[in-house]
């Protein structure tokens, strides 16, 4: 286990609650990339393959956490029903 890796990916989930709230108080999604969220979300799931197949421990958990946060962040009930208001 690399602590490094482990100490990152807590510093991004302490981000996440943060982004979710904020998603889900604004009244637009200006300034939101969905495209974004898909890279992030690649990237995680990159990094949970990669424990998986090769490097089994601990901080597959931190990959999971995060990669579930950010899926909550893009779901359609926090992104879709914002640009829903925008458009109508």
């Amino acid at each position: 286990m690399s602590i490094f890796e482990g100490i990152m990916l807590a510093c991004f989930g302490f981000a996440w609650p943060v982004s979710i709230l904020k998603t889900y108080r604004s009244k637009t999604t200006k300034g939101r990339s969905l495209l974004f969220q898909f890279v992030l979300l690649t990237g995680y799931l990159s990094g949970i393959v990669h424990k998986i197949l090769f490097s089994l421990d601990i901080v597959l958990v931190l990959y999971c956490i995060n990669f579930a946060m950010i899926c909550i962040d893009t779901s359609l009930l926090l992104y879709y029903r914002k640009h829903k208001d925008v458009v109508a």
